[in-house]
């Protein structure tokens, strides 16, 4: 008997329920659907949403923009959470609303760290090395 493959990512029905959940609390956050000065005052990126695989909990990754005020925007989304809810399960059609968390996006921090690391004197001598600049290259 074949044994069943374990998956390691998210299901396709993950991917499409955070898709729309991200949608939903941006349009919440653009339009200012939420009546708070931090939230107001921000502009705020919602780059990724990941759901647990029952479906019960969104965790929202953001970014306001430029990177700045990132705690007190954190901390006026957890204050304004119940209303959020609310207002992601008006423009999403699920059977139970997701619990929302919301975290910091890293990504961004690590897009840096990656190309400091591209332009470091250490990969560009790999690079041109690789390239065949390098007396010793066999051009087979």
């Amino acid at each position: 008997m074949a044994q069943k493959p374990t998956q390691t990512g998210p299901t396709q029905r993950q991917q499409r329920v955070a898709e729309l959940i991200r949608h939903a609390i941006a349009e919440v956050l653009q339009r200012g659907d939420v009546q708070d000065a931090v939230l107001s005052s921000h502009v705020i990126t919602v780059p990724e949403v990941r759901m647990s695989p029952d479906l019960k909990i969104a965790t929202a990754y953001i970014m306001p923009l430029g990177g700045k005020d990132e705690a007190p925007v954190i901390a006026a989304l957890e204050r304004n959470k119940k209303v959020l809810r609310q207002e992601v399960a008006r423009r999403v059609n699920l059977k139970f609303a997701p619990d929302l968390r919301f975290k910091r996006d890293e990504t961004f921090d690590e897009f840096g760290r990656i190309d400091a690391i591209l332009k470091s004197d250490k990969v560009r001598r790999d690079v041109e090395s690789a390239d065949g600049n390098e007396p010793d290259a066999d051009p087979a």
